[in-house]
């Protein structure tokens, strides 16, 4: 086995050890079904441990989407639309990510999109906590199976710090090089925010009975999986994943990948000049390849959906 490849298997290897523990009873997600105040709504609440996350997901997605105490304070108040819950201090900056944000057509549209729903309240709130990552969680259904709530929390220095390639392969192209120009901070920011609006997105599209399983399992998945001496063969993980519809570590990544083609199709839109865009593509393609092969094909339709009709190499 080449040098390379054998490199590139040991990675891998560390990564699946290092997702085991984030799913399992140390280092999980805590999920919660609720029902909630209003008769038929429930509440899915995702609080990430991020003391206990491997350093890999929690450099980004860190800390929690808005805390139980202060989202049942606006619950009350979920009329429909965008609620932006900023401090004055963040006020400036969280403007200027919004601008960059509002001045792509997928920015404009995704907004609008949930601005104008009087059936969905997307509240986004920016927070000192996690300062150069985001999240998203908060999701409520309907008694019909619908989403009508979610919370995007994005932190205080948004527009600072890439994220890594593995699970971030869009926004880590955005990676400063001395070979080409920087991109600004806003930009970064913007990125961000569009990986979080794709996180809505895709839940809103997605099974919610399915989601709430998952949510449920994972940590089922993972006690059975570090007891066992790490042996994915055993009938009852086998079981769990038909149920689920993949490991863990599948649906860890389907999620993040989700919200990074968001990301992309942001940065297409972003940057109409072809010789820069398609480097960025490159990157995005470069890491996709190492990190993350059996998706590509979400990523590469973006590549060849250019407005100019000017398509990248992919």
């Amino acid at each position: 086995m080449s040098q390379p490849m054998s490199s590139r298997l040991g990675f891998i290897s560390v990564l699946l050890t290092s997702l085991a523990f984030l799913f399992s009873p140390a280092g999980q997600t805590a999920y919660e079904v609720s029902t909630g105040d209003d008769r038929g709504l429930e509440r899915v609440r995702a609080v990430p441990r991020s003391e206990f996350l491997p350093d890999l997901v929690a450099e980004y997605h860190g800390l929690s989407a808005a805390s139980d105490d202060f989202v049942a304070t606006l619950a009350a108040t979920d009329q429909g639309g965008i609620r932006e819950v900023v401090p004055e201090k963040f006020m400036a900056h969280y403007q200027q990510w919004k601008r960059v944000f509002l001045a792509t057509e997928t920015g404009r549209q995704q907004w609008a999109s949930y601005q104008n729903n009087p059936n969905f309240t997307l509240t986004v709130v920016v927070s000192h906590d996690n300062p150069e990552g985001g999240t998203t969680g908060n999701y409520k259904w309907n008694e019909a199976g619908k989403l009508i709530a979610a919370t995007i929390t994005l932190g205080s220095r948004l527009d600072a710090g890439v994220p890594n390639p593995v699970y971030f392969p869009v926004m880590n192209s955005l990676f400063p090089t001395e070979t080409a120009r920087k991109v600004d901070g806003e930009t970064l920011a913007a990125t961000k925010m569009a990986h979080e609006f794709g996180h809505v997105n895709r839940t809103a599209k997605g099974d919610p009975v399915l989601y709430q399983l998952q949510s449920q399992l994972i940590p089922q998945y993972n006690q059975i999986f570090l007891s066992n001496g790490r042996d994915s063969n055993d009938p009852r993980l086998i079981e769990l994943v038909r149920r689920m519809g993949g490991t863990p570590v599948e649906i860890w990544e389907d999620r993040e990948y989700w919200g990074e083609t968001n990301a992309m199709l942001f940065l297409r839109d972003r940057f109409a000049e072809d010789g820069f865009r398609c480097l960025l593509f490159s990157r995005i393609k470069r890491s996709v390849d190492l990190y993350a092969p059996g998706y590509e094909e979400r990523f590469l339709h973006i590549a060849q959906s250019t407005p100019s009709g000017r398509h990248c190499v992919w």
